[in-house]
């Protein structure tokens, strides 16, 4: 039986999702959500957005070979709202790309890495970070 494909796997985008998840999204440090999210958005037109692992999820949706779905390789970053104190992101590829402002976090055994943001402005204090880091992800991707 063939693996179910999703938008992400797939590299459709869904806006609406993401609009829905944020108006409903209870957490202290929505701004910082809402700040990042427009910034991820405004870094490149290939990149597509959705809700994946309960959460909006940063993809490209430009052409690529194909794929296991399993292997997120269109995958490019991810918030994680465990926490009422930051907001955390994951980079599953994170620890492939250079750091030039190290603001990513974390030492794990495969190449996840982590942005953590306190305040809205250790977010905008990030901002120039954050657009290397992805565009360097969209290239290993093109």
């Amino acid at each position: 039986m063939a693996k179910k494909e999703t938008n992400l796997t797939l590299g459709v985008s869904e806006p609406e999702k993401v609009d829905k998840f944020i108006q409903e999204l209870n957490h202290p440090l929505k701004d910082i959500v809402t700040y990042v999210r427009k910034l991820i958005m405004s870094i490149d037109n290939k990149i597509g957005e959705g809700i994946y692992w309960n959460a909006p999820t940063f993809f490209f949706t430009g052409q690529m070979k194909p794929f296991e779905p399993k292997e997120y390789k269109r995958y490019i970053v991810g918030f994680i709202f465990n926490r009422q104190d930051c907001i955390r992101m994951v980079f599953l590829q994170g620890a492939t790309v250079k750091d030039n402002t190290n603001i990513l976090e974390g030492e794990f055994k495969d190449n996840r890495k982590l942005i953590v943001f306190k305040t809205i402005e250790d977010a905008k204090n990030k901002e120039k970070g954050i657009k290397d880091i992805i565009k360097q992800l969209l290239k290993q991707m093109n």
